[in-house]
């Protein structure tokens, strides 16, 4: 399989992403859960997460539409260089951001968590292995 094969994989993985960020306020009950925090607080929990699956979904959109040019191209490796470091960092939250009692001891959690550790690793390879001039 090809880069840019992966790269398009990776594109529409990220429009199904931000695409799944619409229902995260109804899924983890945010207008219970939020209620307490300040206005502010509250705000910019949803602006925030609508800016995330925004910038989530135009980085599906580059890779679907500009594969080749992220692969092919001086600007484009330079772009998968800085995307590779985005995931990476992901990557790293996904161990030392969340507590481990999120997801130890809860089948359906300690899947979530396992497949994004793969999702986010798959992610940081690609666009680091894109960055290098072929």
């Amino acid at each position: 399989m090809n880069m840019e094969i992966h790269i398009k994989l990776i594109g529409y993985f990220l429009l199904l992403l931000a695409l799944i960020h619409l229902i995260f306020p109804r899924y983890f009950h945010w207008k219970k859960e939020l209620k307490p925090l300040s206005l502010i607080n509250r705000q910019m929990m949803l602006i925030h997460t609508f800016f995330i699956a925004l910038t989530v979904f135009l980085m599906g959109l580059l890779c679907v539409f500009y594969a080749r040019d992220l692969i092919r191209t001086n600007l484009g490796r330079s772009i998968s260089f800085g995307l590779g470091i985005f995931w990476s960092c992901r990557l790293f939250i996904q161990f030392f951001g969340y507590s481990s009692e999120l997801w130890k001891g809860k089948k359906f959690e300690t899947v979530i968590h396992v497949l994004f550790v793969f999702i986010w690793t798959y992610l940081s390879v690609v666009f680091l292995l894109a960055s290098w001039k072929h």
